[in-house]
């Protein structure tokens, strides 16, 4: 696939997945109305739409024809954005920009950006609900996978997922001793990682994938999850703000240990590299299907500049 042909795809299929995710927002309205603007303005300030497109990707790799994943497009793009309306807090990492505009809390304050990013984790279940509305109630086999891909959902964005990556993460910059690699590919693992292994298994899982099929992909989604966020330390330290979106430098002023920090800037990229290349040739290459798409966009991460 050439650079252009891939580049106009990525812009029809984010548009394609705005365009579902703007159709599970809530309406505001009621006395909680400010919560509920509070909740759209996060989600709707944008961003790469990542973990959809690769939920949706995988999905469709391995034949998903249904609308019962587009709840689930939703939901994790829920997720994601909520875990950054709380990163974005002054008891965190006290961010005042995102995706080129003012942070959730710097709008509407930080108790209401708390309740948002509450607000947007629960509302997510309850879309991510909406699947079993979309397939058929008298084939168990379609309900098993809806609930298969909510306890996936479920665990990878709570504390053996993202939730506990963060809080080693918070502990850690604190501590008195320095970061060590295992901890640090935990956090990793956990913080980023967990919501890339859940979007693709979710995809999978609602398409039908095989157990053996999903231990494959979900070594490729870990791969990914790993390389983009060294990808996110390498921009942190030489990307630009204006392109981010957001101010960088935060690592380095909050003290946080990172894969720049703990081997330096060219080990830090090749890494990305290495990981990249071995989440497409080793494990998704090994895998039937249509994942062409797929690849490029696994490459084109680990090079992105925001």
């Amino acid at each position: 696939m050439e650079k252009q042909e891939f580049n106009d795809l990525l812009q029809v299929k984010t548009k394609e997945l705005d365009r579902i995710i703007q159709g599970f927002l809530p309406p505001e309205e009621g006395w909680q109305k400010t919560v509920i603007r509070a909740m759209n303005y996060s989600v709707r300030a944008g961003g790469k739409r990542l973990r959809p497109m690769l939920m949706l990707e995988s999905y469709r790799m391995f034949g998903g024809k249904g609308t019962e994943i587009e709840p689930f497009l939703a939901a994790i793009e829920m997720i994601h954005t909520y875990s950054l309306v709380h990163d974005d807090l002054p008891a965190m990492d006290n961010d005042e920009y995102r995706r080129g505009q003012e942070t959730t809390w710097k709008v509407y304050g930080e108790a209401m950006a708390i309740l948002a990013g509450d607000g947007l984790l629960n509302y997510a279940f309850e879309t991510a609900l909406k699947a079993f509305d979309r397939v058929d109630k008298t084939d168990p086999e379609a309900l098993k996978r809806v609930a298969d891909a909510l306890a996936v959902l479920a665990r990878e964005a709570g504390i053996y997922g993202m939730i506990g990556g963060q809080t080693v993460d918070i502990e850690a910059e604190t501590q008195p001793e320095p970061v060590t690699e295992a901890q640090l590919t935990f956090i990793h693992e956990c913080k980023t990682g967990a919501l890339i292994v859940a979007s693709m298994k979710v995809g999978a899982i609602l398409a039908g994938a095989s157990k053996e099929q999903l231990r494959t992909l979900e070594k490729c989604a870990e791969d990914i999850g790993m390389a983009f966020q060294i990808q996110d330390d390498i921009l942190d330290v030489v990307g630009d703000s204006k392109e981010l979106g957001k101010p960088v430098g935060s690592d380095e002023e909050n003290h946080k240990q990172t894969y720049v920090t703990l081997y330096g800037l060219e080990e830090a990229k090749r890494l990305v590299e290495t990981l990249s290349e071995e989440a497409v040739e080793v494990y998704l290459k090994s895998i039937d299907g249509e994942h062409e798409f797929l690849e490029q966009l696994i490459l084109m991460l680990s090079g992105r500049r925001k």
